[in-house]
């Protein structure tokens, strides 16, 4: 793991904890977050729209296996659904503002359900344009919802009734491959979603996107 990513998310974590550094571990979460944000941003400068569309270690064990616009996907859809279904309780940037009709996917879901050569065909449909509009309006109303959070809100437990709310929406596939999440977020609380999906989650998946462009571009 990026050394910088990892100490700037060990201190998020410690000043969450403390009510009188909570702010200062929501500034944390966000500078963490703009840093990746570069990462990721640049991805669209370097990189050819099929190089979006590549997967290098196909075979392989680990995240790395995906292509970066598959990866991109899956780590805003999985945002955009905890920040919205289960942290603010409203309407997903995804259907708000019309990205479900805009970027070209087949799916609506986290994409949790697609494997190997599914993640090949579903990254070449996407239009990376407004994928990358996506991401980035996730990526602001989810830091919006960050930063109204009280010390009070981090130990509020996902209520059990989200869980048949979730399966309602079908964002999450019924897949076994996917539906675990359904399970996963609801048994957290906001402490816990901010570890996962919010901070984590981002440097897990910016570092395999890193190393399938470095085998891209040599």
């Amino acid at each position: 793991m990026n050394k910088e990513w990892s100490e700037l998310n060990k201190q998020m974590q410690t000043q969450l904890k403390k009510k009188d550094t909570f702010e200062d571990g929501i500034d944390s979460l966000i500078e963490l977050r703009n840093e990746i944000w570069d990462v990721i941003a640049s991805f669209k400068r370097d990189l050819k729209k099929d190089d979006f569309n590549a997967i290098p270690f196909l075979k392989a064990e680990g995240l790395h296996n995906k292509t970066i616009a598959y990866s991109l996907w899956h780590v805003f859809r999985i945002e955009d659904i905890v920040a919205h279904d289960l942290v603010k309780g409203d309407e997903e940037v995804f259907f708000k503002k019309g990205y479900d009709k805009k970027i070209g996917s087949p799916i609506i879901t986290t994409g949790n359900e697609l494997f190997q050569n599914d993640i090949a065909d579903f990254s070449k449909q996407l239009d990376l344009k407004e994928l990358y509009a996506y991401i980035s309006d996730v990526k602001k109303s989810s830091e919006k919802i960050l930063k109204e959070l009280t010390y009070e809100d981090l130990k509020r437990k996902i209520p059990a009734e989200k869980k048949e709310y979730l399966k309602s929406l079908r964002v999450v596939s019924e897949d076994e491959s996917a539906v675990w999440l359904i399970d996963y977020w609801c048994d957290k609380d906001i402490r816990g979603l901010i570890q996962m999906p919010f901070s984590r989650h981002w440097i897990m998946h910016t570092e395999a996107c890193l190393r399938i462009k470095s085998k891209i571009i040599k």
